[in-house]
């Protein structure tokens, strides 16, 4: 059975959703429940995330961003080379500034480590744990970074390039066939296990990617999964990022989500200067760079640019990268911490 606290989750994200809409503000979905979630969490309302239900809606995101890689764009990947070529160092700058700044701030060397890796949460928490980090500062930290990129985006895409977030994610469900709506799904369950028993960052995510990907190289799946089931996905993955300030107390959100505040706002400017050296070279559009480079969720930043009809692969791809490369930062790092 469902518990009191999930049903009150749901509701409370319901709510959200009907406000945005009423409102006529952008990304109804997602945004939504995303923001009466977090406001209900800060107001110390006993919300609790949907669990395996959560995760397992995002692995349509991860079909929808594997079916959006097709052998046209394969032949394109070349002309990502000097963009990623970048994800490093900023990646790397990142590290290093967060690192500063919340030693600076009082934080232990583990704690400070890992909350400044712009990495999944998941990763940096079970890597930070491990080490002897503060889990609960990180989770803060990592979920405000999430929070304050993911609601930035929006506002500058619409208000700077006059994005047009309305468009459905997908085609109707009635104008698909049913049974590559059941491979989808097939997709999705399995590709999440087999990356989950591979241990490969972010199976949730990655693994229907990757299986996707192939089908749709292949020519087994044909279309990205229907628009109603990318708006379930959007409401699952919305509520997840507010759900996570839930039993948040005065000290915690003075201390730790103060922090997370200073190091999104650097983040922010780091990465605008690297989106502006990468756009002074390559002709790509604007919003495909920013949504590249900006280091906010993987799911978050896939949504908004399936929505926004971004470059699904160049995001990813690039993001992708971060992630490989906080790993291999991660545990470069974490021998040098059991050393001192």
């Amino acid at each position: 059975m469902i518990g009191r606290n999930r049903v009150l989750t749901l509701i409370v994200s319901a709510v959200g959703v009907g406000l945005f809409l009423l409102f006529g503000w952008p990304l109804p979905f997602l945004l939504g429940p995303m923001a009466a979630c977090l406001i209900c969490a800060l107001a110390a309302v006993p919300l609790q995330s949907m669990g395996l239900v959560g995760r397992f809606m995002r692995t349509f995101l991860g079909v929808a961003i594997g079916t959006s890689i097709t052998p046209e764009i394969v032949g394109e990947l070349h002309g990502f080379a000097f963009s990623l070529a970048m994800i490093p160092f900023l990646t790397l700058l990142l590290a290093f500034v967060g690192f500063r700044l919340f030693r600076i701030m009082g934080f232990d060397r583990q704690t400070s480590l890992y909350a400044s890796l712009p990495g999944g949460l998941q990763e940096m928490l079970m890597l930070g744990e491990g080490a002897g980090g503060n889990v609960r500062a990180m989770s803060l930290i990592h979920a405000t970074r999430v929070l304050a990129l993911f609601a930035l985006v929006p506002i500058v895409i619409t208000l700077v390039w006059d994005v047009d977030l309305s468009n459905p994610p997908g085609r109707p469900a009635s104008s698909l066939p049913p049974h590559e709506i059941a491979l989808m799904i097939a997709t999705g369950l399995i590709g999440w296990k087999l990356a989950a028993l591979l241990r490969i960052p972010g199976p949730s995510l990655l693994g229907p990617a990757l299986l996707a990907m192939t089908l749709s190289l292949t020519g087994f799946i044909n279309s990205r999964p229907p628009t109603e089931i990318m708006v379930v996905a959007q409401f699952f993955i919305g509520l997840a990022v507010g759900v996570r300030y839930s039993g948040i107390t005065l000290s915690e959100l003075r201390r730790f989500v103060f922090a997370g505040i200073l190091y999104s706002l650097i983040t922010a400017l780091l990465s605008a200067a690297f989106f502006l050296a990468v756009l002074s070279v390559l002709g790509l559009p604007p919003i495909d760079i920013l949504l590249a480079f900006l280091p906010g969720g993987q799911a978050e930043m896939a949504i908004i640019a399936i929505v926004a009809g971004a470059d699904v692969p160049f995001v990813i791809a690039h993001h992708f990268l971060r992630i490989m490369v906080v790993l291999l930062v991660a545990q470069i790092m974490s021998g040098w911490l059991k050393r001192l």
